[in-house]
């Protein structure tokens, strides 16, 4: 239940143009609802805040005048969660009536925010003494994807993180994949070895028949140059799988 039993407002929730002169004083329930928020956040982080409310924290900023907890439930009703929220695209997120550029501007600064954040834990580190965080950044950056993507994450002879580089974009169950460019680039980077990663947006992990042959086929351009595939992982939505954990390499 609700417990400020706030009074949701017609919502043309996206701001005025910039051009427009902003009048008006914001109404006093919404004033405090959101000084409530706020100061639950701070006292008790995320952890206290379910998914809407921490929405609504981030839409603040994008529409300062208006109550933005209608949006925050259409856009929960409408992804499932925090995370599909802020990773959704632009053209989903635009499907959504009140959606403008000052939404979408806030969930992508949240988006990219947490990726830079991932991404820190695990560049310039020793890939085996930070394969958790590996994890953790794999499914920050691609579980929630509506579409393939294919990344390679490079390291030198310490198996160290050098280079962490998107190879190609694909659609909801391809994406093209060529072994030979892959293999280049790690000579370019003075790279030792390589982990392949890339999501199912379907949220199955299971590697279908030209994931495997790719694997194979990178697997073998490798071993002519004497690089180290390590892996090649899948991300689904909420789990991984890992071909040198399976078996398949």
């Amino acid at each position: 239940m609700d417990q400020f039993n706030e009074q949701p407002l017609p919502y043309l929730l996206d701001e005025a143009p910039e051009t427009a002169p902003v009048t008006g004083r914001q109404p006093s329930y919404i004033k405090d609802h959101r000084q409530r928020l706020r100061a639950r956040f701070m006292a008790g982080g995320p952890a206290a805040m379910p998914d809407y409310e921490l929405l609504e924290l981030v839409l603040f900023r994008a529409i300062p005048r208006r109550d933005v907890k209608p949006l925050a439930h259409a856009l929960m009703d409408r992804f499932g969660d925090f995370n599909r929220v802020v990773s959704a695209s632009e053209a989903r997120l635009r499907d959504l009536s009140g959606i403008g550029d000052a939404v979408i501007t806030e969930l992508k600064i949240v988006e990219a925010a947490a990726q830079r954040l991932a991404r820190a834990k695990v560049l310039k580190q020793q890939v085996v003494s930070s394969w958790d965080a590996l994890l953790d950044y794999c499914h920050t950056t691609m579980a929630h994807r509506e579409t393939e993507q294919f990344r390679v994450l490079y390291m030198d002879r310490k198996n160290v993180l050098i280079a962490d580089e998107e190879q190609a974009k694909g659609t909801v169950d391809h994406v093209p994949v060529y072994p030979r460019e892959v293999a280049k680039r790690a000579l370019e980077l003075n790279a030792s070895a390589l982990i392949l990663v890339h999501n199912h947006p379907s949220g199955d992990p299971t590697p279908s028949r030209s994931d495997i042959d790719m694997t194979n086929q990178i697997s073998t351009a490798c071993d002519a140059l004497g690089l180290t595939l390590h892996d090649h992982l899948i991300i689904g939505k909420s789990s991984e799988l890992s071909f040198r954990a399976e078996g398949y390499i």
